[in-house]
């Protein structure tokens, strides 16, 4: 086993810890806890703050899942922030248009975003600062400046021909004076702060107490001069997207005005000591707890944690997981997902028999009740790329150059990407939040608001006989999948990463690294990780791939050797390219003293954990 060195110290703490994507995020969220802000105060200024200084991977225009333990109420929620489709936007719409699927990028994707109204709920409800206080951050950040990383630079060189061509109201926002933007400059969105601060404002001008100011905020945003601002860009312009036509939106302002973000009880599972929570099956985050039910059938804790035996295993459990998404999960307010049947122990029982020394190379949804599954049409990647532009990209917050469309199959390219935010404060709350959404590549800025919109319909399904199909006015089944975990049914753990597709695979080796192999928070996160590619791609244009698995560079020739040998289709990534997880946890001593901890991602050199 390597020795114990890790790329940063795992924080203690016993005030308050943050861990988030980006390190100005973090020190904004400490910055709350710092003067007087709980850990709710501070999730809602870092998340706006992300939305800032991270607006290729999230925006203002956006969504954000949400799980949180508020030691008040000693319970877990969950937030949903995710937005539902236009009541316009339905299958037969897209269908007339002769595509196969919703497209990746322009205003024909849009959900309502819900991200600013699910971190307003939060800030209403279990938060105690003022909303224009926990603004500031953000607002001061777009107004006077904030350093570019290099990936926002390298986001807007692969749309830029959009941009100039196209898309002229992003031109103006992103190629300032015809330019890209200088990684050396601090650069400005002076439109975001100004949409900000008039929010503010109105709200203000409203209402007399905290809680109607924020109610006042929400209002102005969903019905508001925001949404009529949306409504107005999406019925009046017409934008280039990859069905290589011009087209306008279908997200209109009754869409807005009737959606408000809804608390839920979150989905849990036991493994061991352990309670996971997560968001219910309009994420992906069940799939996290499917494997771990798969995983209670092998002896996880005898496996070395840099072996193949590990890794074979939890490959494999994914497989089964991820083929139960594509067939089962969708949103619960409009069809019966199965949930409990799904993460019983007799149907675990049953699929981990499935799971071999061999890998398997076809996909095998179960049949939970009884029920057989129904799958999508797999071959609508295919028509749909040989009859789709993708001279401007695809719609992912993740970039590439782009390899011929034949070659596609075998090119890991559509890895997405967003954001995510842990806190936990002195008297136990913890928040585990992974923003996303209104990425600057995927739709055209609104001039008069200064941001996009969600993309995020493109997760959907045309054929309407699937659980995962369009639906106007339901939710899509995204891939943003937070987490909580009780340990000896206490609140103990909030954690997360970015990654579409990888995001219930990149933390399920790190929980079970450091549950049960005893590594602690940071050795964890630093220790090599892997993805499998098994299951259509969430994104457009949703190609599938099988038994494909990438790991980075730092694994043995052995271990390497030994998962081909098994049937593995293997990649090697470059040695620091699997996972941006971020993690936060409290626990009491001995001598009952609350002792937090916090590490971060060290990949990218941009994730950073703060705390005293």
């Amino acid at each position: 086993m390597p020795d114990s060195f890790t790329t940063r110290p795992e924080i203690k703490g016993t005030f308050g810890v943050v861990s988030s994507t980006h390190w100005i995020a973090s020190q904004v969220a400490m910055g709350v806890l710092e003067r007087g802000g709980n850990a709710f105060d501070a999730a809602v200024a870092g998340g706006f703050s992300l939305q800032v200084v991270e607006p290729h991977l999230n925006g203002p225009g956006g969504e954000v899942p949400i799980l949180f333990w508020s030691e008040k109420e000693k319970r877990v929620l969950s937030l949903c922030g995710q937005g539902p489709a236009p009541k316009l936007a339905n299958a037969q719409y897209f269908r007339d248009k002769g595509l196969d699927l919703v497209p990746g990028i322009g205003l024909l994707p849009a959900c309502v975003p819900g991200a600013f109204s699910a971190w307003l709920t939060l800030l209403r409800d279990y938060g105690t600062w003022e909303l224009g206080d926990v603004l500031r951050p953000a607002i001061e950040l777009a107004s006077q400046g904030f350093p570019l990383v290099p990936r926002i630079v390298q986001a807007v060189v692969a749309v830029q021909d959009l941009f100039r061509k196209e898309w002229p109201d992003s031109a103006a926002t992103w190629l300032p004076n015809g330019k890209i933007p200088d990684s050396n400059e601090l650069f400005r969105l002076p439109a975001i702060a100004a949409t900000y601060t008039r929010l503010i404002n109105e709200a203000n001008s409203k209402a007399d107490t905290r809680r109607e100011r924020i109610d006042a905020a929400l209002s102005i945003w969903q019905e508001g001069f925001v949404a009529q601002s949306i409504d107005r860009y999406y019925k009046t312009h017409a934008v280039r997207d990859t069905t290589g036509e011009r087209n306008s939106g279908l997200l209109r302002l009754e869409d807005m005005a009737e959606w408000r973000p809804a608390y839920e009880e979150p989905v849990t599972l036991q493994y061991g000591r352990y309670t996971v929570a997560k968001c219910g099956p309009w994420s992906q985050g069940p799939v996290f707890l499917q494997q771990l039910s798969l995983l209670r059938h092998f002896n996880v804790a005898g496996m070395d944690p840099y072996s193949s035996q590990f890794i074979h295993c939890l490959a494999e459990s994914a497989k089964l997981a991820y083929a139960d998404r594509l067939a089962w999960y969708g949103d619960p307010l409009a069809v019966r997902v199965p949930i409990q049947a799904l993460l019983s122990e007799e149907y675990s029982r049953k699929r981990a028999k499935l799971i071999s020394d061999k890998a398997s190379d076809i996909l095998r949804p179960g049949s939970p009740e009884g029920h057989s599954p129904v799958l999508p049409d797999l071959k609508a990647s295919e028509r749909t790329l040989a009859s789709s532009d993708i001279r401007f990209g695809v719609g992912e917050p993740t970039f590439a150059d782009l390899p011929p469309v034949e070659t596609w199959a075998d090119k890991e390219i559509f890895v997405g990407d967003t954001c995510h935010l842990d806190v936990i404060d002195k008297q136990g709350n913890m928040v585990s939040a992974t923003p996303s959404g209104g990425w600057l590549s995927s739709s055209p800025v609104i001039p008069e608001l200064g941001f996009p919109i969600t993309t995020r319909l493109q997760i959907t399904w045309l054929e309407e006989n699937l659980p995962g199909a369009l639906r106007p006015g339901f939710r899509p089944t995204t891939t943003l999948s937070p987490s909580l975990a009780l340990k000896d049914n206490q609140p103990y753990m909030v954690f997360g990463t970015p990654g579409g597709d990888q995001q219930d695979q990149w933390p399920l080796a790190f929980f079970l690294r450091h549950t049960t192999m005893g590594m602690n928070l940071q050795e964890a996160i630093d220790a090599p990780s892997w993805h499998i590619n098994h299951f259509p791609g969430s994104f457009w244009p949703r190609a599938t791939t099988l038994n494909h698995i990438t790991l980075e560079s730092r694994f043995n020739e052995a271990c390497i050797a030994e998962l081909r040998a098994a049937g593995h289709n293997v990649k090697i990534g470059d040695p620091w390219s699997e996972g941006r997880i971020s993690a936060c946890t409290r626990e009491f001593t001995k001598n009952g003293h609350l002792l937090l901890r916090a590490a971060a991602n060290p990949r990218g050199m941009q994730g950073y954990a703060v705390g005293r």
